[in-house]
């Protein structure tokens, strides 16, 4: 079991910790990406500076370092877990995104995990992850801000484990990462209250 934990904490840091927009950004032009656009070393960002093209690839790369770190720890620990295993997964999850928002080798200043969270949903369980997408996708075209839509996306994420009814350690965990995301997010929604954050539309007119 203790192996289990070091290895889910370690591996899911060092999993997230690889920052695509940002390895992107130094190759591609030269720039630190968390010094232009939105500030972030994200997808968003990264279509913003980069263009849309490279903005899928590192939405696809951070969509798989969620994915693949829960599938690592399921191929690996699945028959010692046992039913702890949707905990483990989480937990390994949690440290993901940690590492995407909180790279040791970017001063801790990375992401704010949104692709990442998406990819361990997937590997989670396929049900919230529909739930979820669909929960980005619509509130995001409704209200034209990326932001409100990952806020839907994580409160989408507690309360589905609520209803399927997983246990208390995974739904603590949902609400942290929930916590977690809407406090990286805090600068887009006073922007947005401010009437100064850039919509999803106008960022896809300048690229």
């Amino acid at each position: 079991m203790l192996t289990a934990i070091i290895f889910a904490i370690a591996s899911g840091y060092f999993i997230g910790s690889l920052q695509p927009a940002y390895i992107l950004g130094k190759v591609i032009k030269n720039i630190d990406i968390r010094k232009g656009g939105s500030g972030n070393s994200g997808a968003s960002n990264a279509v913003i500076l980069l263009g849309w093209k490279f903005g899928v690839v590192v939405a696809l790369i951070d969509i798989g370092k969620g994915f693949f770190s829960l599938f690592l720890i399921k191929s690996l620990f699945s028959d010692v877990l046992g039913d702890q295993l949707p905990f483990f997964l989480l937990f390994n999850g949690l440290f993901v995104i940690l590492g995407h928002n909180h790279p040791f080798y970017m001063e801790f200043k990375g992401g704010k995990g949104t692709a990442s969270l998406v990819g361990l949903l997937l590997a989670l369980d396929y049900r919230i992850a529909i739930i979820g997408i669909l929960a980005i996708l619509v509130v995001t075209i409704l209200t034209d801000y990326i932001a409100l839509g990952t806020i839907a996306l994580v409160l989408s994420f507690f309360f589905s484990a609520i209803y399927y009814k997983y246990d208390a350690g995974v739904v603590t965990i949902t609400l942290l990462l929930a916590c977690m995301s809407i406090y990286k997010h805090i600068p887009n929604i006073e922007k947005i209250r401010l009437g100064k954050e850039t919509g999803l539309r106008k960022t896809f007119k300048k690229i």
